[in-house]
């Protein structure tokens, strides 16, 4: 039988989390736009009526994880609850996202495509985020803008999105 996420064989509250750009499946968020951000290969999203953003719930992700996540995410991003609906059953669950903090900022622009970040930016994105998970470990860890910044200041920016 499944466990609570404060049951006594469980101590630690475990969180849904809905991830909309890396990660990307075939949930949705209603009320919120995905959009591209200049000179950055990860999208953002930000609220708007009758929008919706697809994306995956990631399930009982642990305190830990989310730590690890909110460190990823960074200053640019805030933790919100949403309610997420589930494309195979339409069933409402409620889940972690991260919402851009910034909501007029003028680098947001266009939608954001998965299937173009795939083929453009995916394998540095995923080198970019193996450094950051050894960064992880350090105390004095390196944001995941710095990361960013440093990783793709070696590459060709050509392929990235115009300013």
């Amino acid at each position: 039988m499944p466990m609570g996420p404060s049951s006594p064989a469980n101590p630690s509250p475990i969180s849904n989390v809905f991830v909309y750009g890396s990660l990307l499946a075939d949930d949705h968020i209603a009320g919120n736009q995905r959009l591209r951000i200049k000179r950055r290969v990860y999208p953002a999203i930000i609220p708007a009526e009758d929008k919706k953003v697809t994306g995956k719930v990631l399930l009982g992700i642990t305190p830990r994880e989310l730590e690890i996540l909110d460190a990823f995410e960074d200053a640019e991003y805030e933790r919100r609850t949403v309610d997420v609906f589930l494309k195979d059953s339409s069933e409402k669950v409620e889940a972690d996202t991260y919402v851009w903090v910034n909501k007029t900022d003028p680098d947001l622009h266009g939608e954001w495509d998965f299937e173009e970040w795939k083929m453009l930016h995916m394998k540095d994105f995923l080198k970019m985020t193996a450094g950051f998970m050894d960064q992880i470990k350090i105390p004095d860890l390196k944001t995941r803008v710095a990361m960013y910044e440093s990783f793709y200041k070696g590459t060709d920016n050509n392929n990235l999105p115009n300013p």
